[in-house]
C-alpha cells in the first residue's frame, strides 16, 4: 500500500517540478495551466489537449502548460468528474435522457443526446471557471517564489566564491 501512494507523490511531485522549471514568463505559464484546467472540466476527452493548445497560442500563454493542465481530468476521476458535470448542468439545461457512465467518450455521450452533452459541458464550465482562476493565481505565486528562491541561491553562490 505504502509503495502505491509513494509512486502517486513522486508522479506528482514530478510534474509539478517539471511546470516550475517551465522557460517562460510566470504569468505565460500561470494562463497556460488555468487554460488547460478550464479545458480540462469539459467533457470532450479526445480533444482536450488539442482545444487547450489552440487555446494557448490564442492567448499567448505556455502551450507546454496548457497541455498539461488537461490532465486536471485524468483515467482516475473522469468518472466522478463527468457525473458532477452532470449533476450541476441539469439544473441550468433540461435532461430527457438517461446516462450511461461506463461509456465516457465524446463520440457515445453525443450519442446519449445532446442535452447530456450540453448539460455536461455547462456544468464543467461553472466547476472549471473557478477552478482555473484558483489555478491561475497559485501557480503565479509559487511560480514566483520559485524564480525567487533561484536567484538568491545563485546569488549567494556567486558571492560565496568571490
Amino acid at each position: 500500500m505504502k509503495m502505491w501512494w509513494y509512486k502517486i507523490k513522486r508522479t506528482f511531485r514530478y510534474w509539478y517540478l517539471r511546470i516550475l522549471r517551465l522557460k517562460s514568463s510566470p504569468e505565460s505559464i500561470a494562463l497556460g495551466l488555468a487554460l488547460g484546467v478550464l479545458v480540462g472540466f469539459w467533457p470532450i476527452i479526445p480533444f482536450q489537449t488539442v482545444v487547450a493548445v489552440a487555446l494557448a497560442f490564442l492567448f499567448r500563454s505556455n502551450k507546454i502548460a496548457a497541455a498539461l493542465g488537461t490532465w486536471v481530468s485524468n483515467p482516475l476521476n473522469v468518472p466522478f468528474l463527468y457525473y458532477l458535470f452532470y449533476l450541476i448542468g441539469k439544473y441550468f439545461w433540461p435532461v430527457n435522457a438517461k446516462i450511461d457512465f461506463s461509456h465516457l467518450a465524446m463520440k457515445e455521450l453525443i450519442n446519449t443526446g445532446w442535452d447530456v452533452f450540453m448539460a455536461m459541458c455547462i456544468g464543467g464550465t461553472i466547476l472549471g471557471i473557478p477552478a482555473s482562476i484558483l489555478t491561475y493565481f497559485i501557480f503565479l505565486k509559487l511560480l514566483k517564489a520559485y524564480r525567487q528562491r533561484k536567484l538568491e541561491k545563485k546569488y549567494r553562490r556567486a558571492h560565496q566564491l568571490s
